[in-house]
């Protein structure tokens, strides 16, 4: 009978739990089924309307006759993910009103499964997507994994926004891309377990703005260095400052910090 059962449709609370469910039923191992995730299901937003998850179980390896069945035990709980700063844009761009630059930690930090990047990523696209029907915006979104750089670092979730006329998503300031985030990112590690370094661009506003910001860091810190003053920069948000303070930690000629109190806090930029 087992032999003519090639695949298994279950619905849990989650993908775990459907997985552990559905290796039970079968009696087999991880590594003898494929796992397809049909709904990675959803608390939807705040947590209301939850929906489960479902998945398919496709058996790709004959079940060893003296195996004992896999019996179901209690779910565990996710690993936690420290944060850490990937490389370049990522890296200026991951923690979104945090201005400390924190040192990269020597440990590599903890890679994820295909399975549970394949979750990440259909859960980022169906919450942002959610957000934006939320708010009666019509955008196509894309999400994807981008590679750090270096072994210490960790890849980034990175979504993005495209459509017509996409500038009421931005906002002054950017306060409406980097509130969107936030929620976003909430919501995300709320139904993850963990907490992932994400990233929302819209029409890459992002990258732009970090180029940007480096070249006005870089021409300031020219005319710090032909005047012999200190300059000041206008006052900024915690993100931008940090992108300032990024691009001109090694310069050999100056160095950066900030001064005065939010919202009027604003980058300077001294001679050595």
């Amino acid at each position: 009978m087992m032999e003519a059962r090639t695949s298994l449709e279950i619905i849990a609370p989650s993908v775990d739990e459907a997985i552990a469910k559905g290796l039970a039923e079968l009696g087999l191992t991880r590594d003898q089924v494929q796992v397809e995730i049909l709904d990675a299901g959803a608390r939807r937003l705040f947590g209301l309307g939850a929906r489960q998850a479902r998945i398919r179980l496709t058996v790709i390896a004959a079940p060893d006759k003296t195996a004992q069945p896999v019996q179901p035990v209690p779910a565990q709980p996710d690993v936690q993910i420290e944060e850490a700063l990937p490389a370049e844009y990522v890296e200026l761009l991951a923690a979104e009103g945090a201005e400390e630059i924190p040192a990269k930690s020597e440990a590599a930090p903890q890679a994820l499964t295909d399975l549970q990047s394949e979750i990440a990523l259909h859960v980022a696209k169906e919450t942002v997507s959610e957000l934006l029907d939320k708010m009666r915006v019509d955008a196509v979104v894309s999400v994807q994994f981008k590679d750090p750089d270096d072994e210490r670092s960790k890849p980034t979730l990175w979504v993005d926004v495209q459509g017509q006329d996409l500038s009421i998503l931005i906002g002054p300031r950017a306060e409406t891309l980097n509130a969107l985030q936030y929620i976003a990112s909430l919501i995300i590690s709320k139904e993850l377990g963990h907490n992932l370094q994400l990233v929302v661009d819209v029409e890459g506003f992002r990258i732009r703005r970090v180029q940007q910001l480096q070249q006005l860091a870089r021409r300031m810190a020219d005319q710090a260095v032909k005047t012999g003053r200190r300059q000041a920069l206008e006052p900024m948000p915690a993100g931008d400052r940090r992108i300032v303070h990024i691009e001109l930690r090694n310069h050999p000629q100056v160095y950066s910090e900030s001064i005065g109190e939010e919202p009027y806090r604003k980058v300077t930029i001294v001679p050595k």
